[in-house]
């Protein structure tokens, strides 16, 4: 697969009592350099990430030429979880969610069904974007695309780090901004 254009998507950091919204970068990228950056809001523990990344795309000068969509997790905002199948599926281009821990999905499942509201859709989203799989040093979830395929992105694209360099710019951008303290650094 030929990868020229590809745009990361992370989210800012907010407190754990931050009721509202919070912002979603995406960095995109032209091979290894970086062409501009995108910015939206989504709802703390909402439902509008999906359609807010579909939005700031289709909004945006960069609308024909994406080719991959990375996520930094699958869910942004805390649990505003975000559908790659619907992404990928509006796209037609490979969506790839990008994490370097294992997720806890037990933890994930039970928090969602206990105490998210609308957490039996938001789980149903994580159920079917499959079980993460290790690639390299990160665990990913495709949407578009083989494994196969996803680490060969992969490996394209992380340079300074195991992670992509369009989500470590997203993150790293998102982390700026926020004026905020950060999250471990990827």
């Amino acid at each position: 697969m030929s990868l020229s254009n590809t745009i990361g998507f992370d989210d800012g950091p907010f407190t754990p009592v931050h009721r509202g919204d919070v912002d979603l970068i995406g960095a995109v990228f032209s091979g290894l350099r970086l062409d501009g950056v995108l910015r939206t809001q989504v709802r703390r523990d909402g439902k509008n990430a999906t359609d807010r990344i579909i939005r700031v795309i289709e909004g945006s000068r960069f609308r024909e030429h994406p080719q991959l969509i990375l996520l930094q997790g699958i869910a942004v905002a805390g649990f505003n979880v975000i559908d790659i199948h619907a992404l990928n599926s509006h796209f037609g281009i490979p969506v790839l969610v990008v994490a370097r821990h294992k997720p806890d999905l037990e933890a994930v499942r039970k928090a969602l069904l206990e105490s998210v509201s609308g957490g039996k859709q938001k789980w149903r989203l994580v159920e079917r974007a499959g079980l993460p799989l290790k690639v390299e040093n990160l665990w990913i979830q495709c949407a578009g695309c083989t494994c196969g395929v996803a680490a060969l992105l992969l490996k394209r694209l992380a340079v300074n780090s195991h992670v992509p360099e369009p989500l470590r710019t997203a993150h790293l951008i998102a982390s700026g901004i926020s004026g905020l303290p950060t999250r471990k650094s990827v």
